[in-house]
């Protein structure tokens, strides 16, 4: 059995009041009291059993949840399900000669919001290939879509799709 003693610390009871007022921070006096006996506290949420998969790890690429995609000289729905997709690749111009675009656009069906855009001018000269490399984020709602367009077929966007979380947030696994 472990013995008890009282605490006398006027600076410990003034943080217990502002931190914890309903233990009688609000109210009159409190006293602080510390035992030598040992009281295990036992954290019972998933995270401390070790069940979820670390975050870095859960964003890896595998076989069946990576969707690759290459477009060029067309508009291609890349993703139509709700939640968080991790969406990365490449967009290069090939000897362009007139101005055009490569895009990767969300549309709620209705308008087309464009975020990413590589627009190419005159063809390039020595044989130049520019490359834009993308690496994000998006989440989609319920009738929301991710696009991917371009315009000519010396344009090409390429990469992959990855769910990462459902539209409530959790993390899917690879």
């Amino acid at each position: 059995m472990g013995q008890e003693f009282f605490i006398n610390s006027q600076g410990l009871e003034d943080k217990v009041r502002q931190l914890l007022p309903s233990q009688g921070g609000a109210g009159a006096g409190i006293d602080l009291s510390g035992s030598t006996q040992i009281i295990p506290i036992i954290d019972l949420t998933e995270s401390a059993q070790g069940g979820n998969t670390r975050v870095d790890l859960q964003t890896a690429l595998s076989f069946t949840t990576s969707t690759p995609f290459l477009v060029a000289n067309a508009e291609t729905t890349l993703v139509n399900n709700t939640g968080y997709w991790r969406v990365f690749g490449t967009m290069t111009t090939i000897n362009v000669a007139n101005v055009n675009s490569n895009h990767i656009i969300l549309s709620d069906g209705t308008t087309q919001k464009i975020i990413l855009n590589a627009n190419c001018g005159l063809s390039n000269s020595g044989g130049q290939n520019p490359v834009l490399s993308f690496d994000f984020i998006v989440f989609l709602k319920a009738g929301e879509s991710l696009i991917a367009k371009s315009t000519v077929s010396n344009l090409v966007s390429t990469g992959c799709t990855r769910q990462i979380a459902d539209i409530d947030g959790n993390l899917v696994n690879p």
